[in-house]
């Protein structure tokens, strides 16, 4: 096992908290396979590393496993949907540290646009005239808390409620249980009725008052705002390197993995669910 000694290394806690939601490796299930050659934590560091500074897959430290490797088990667990199920275990933990239901039933939406490099395809991008910005945008879903549900990539220049007609109908097949949505007036409009009528999901915009001036914390929309701040911290996200939507959906997950983990951690959290096998292999 390599030293511990960048930032974003898991701690003990942190690594009781992932180890037990990752997939049974596959030489361990009936089908066989060639056993890890790399510690499973050694994979995970390595990603979190790549999130927190930004660096290139290529850039990887000697100390981690190839960056080939990483990427793959990275790729890997996004297909088989891995991530996104240990996101939304360490969001229902937290919930219920908070003495509140495993599951939201109020939501939060809102877009960011950033930047996206040269490895971007024009095919993935857009022009956001609004916000001047060439690049993609990330559309997240979160609870009251700011714990985040979902995260949706696309082109910039995509508007919020066209975008959202996807992004709702992904929610609503993730998270039965959702009955409201809080938005800004870019999701008031034709969306509104869509979303009651074929989803049965209530949006309730959240406008700047008009006599308003300068900046002002508006209800319910700044817990989206918080934590799409969140995600910002970790530079891999100060603008969109990745070469496909999906790999860029799902490093925005792992920075908020990570900021969960860490707030578990800090309480002295302990796994309270038995290890999680997936069909597909590890």
């Amino acid at each position: 096992m390599r030293q511990r000694r960048y930032p974003s290394d898991t701690t003990s806690a942190e690594w009781a908290l992932i180890e037990p939601l990752l997939p049974e490796p596959a030489c361990e299930t009936s089908r066989g396979g060639r056993p890890e050659k790399h510690p499973r934590r050694e994979i995970v560091d390595a990603i979190r590393y790549v999130v927190d500074t930004g660096c290139k897959w290529r850039a990887l430290p000697a100390d981690f496993p190839p960056w080939r490797t990483v990427w793959g088990f990275m790729a890997r667990w996004a297909a088989a949907g891995v991530i996104g199920q240990i996101r939304d275990h360490l969001a229902s933990r937290i919930r219920r540290d908070m003495s509140k239901g495993p599951r939201a039933v109020a939501t939060v939406i809102d877009s960011q646009s950033v930047k996206a490099a040269e490895t971007v395809s024009k095919a993935t991008r857009g022009y956001d005239a609004g916000k001047k910005i060439n690049g993609r945008k990330r559309h997240l879903v979160v609870d009251t808390r700011g714990l985040p549900l979902m995260v949706m990539v696309t082109p910039a220049d995509l508007h919020d409620a066209a975008a959202a007609k996807e992004v709702l109908f992904r929610l609503r097949l993730m998270h039965p249980e959702i009955t409201i949505v809080w938005a800004d007036s870019a999701y008031a409009g034709k969306l509104v009725d869509w979303a009651k009528q074929h989803l049965n999901l209530t949006i309730k915009p959240v406008s700047r008052p008009k006599d308003a001036s300068g900046f002002i914390v508006l209800p319910r929309r700044w817990v989206v705002e918080r934590s799409l701040a969140w995600m910002m911290h970790a530079r891999r996200h100060a603008r969109d390197y990745e070469r496909l939507i999906q790999h860029s959906e799902t490093l925005i997950t792992w920075a908020a993995i990570t900021l969960m983990t860490r707030r578990l951690a800090r309480k002295g959290a302990t796994p309270s669910w038995p290890r999680k096998t997936a069909s597909a292999d590890s």
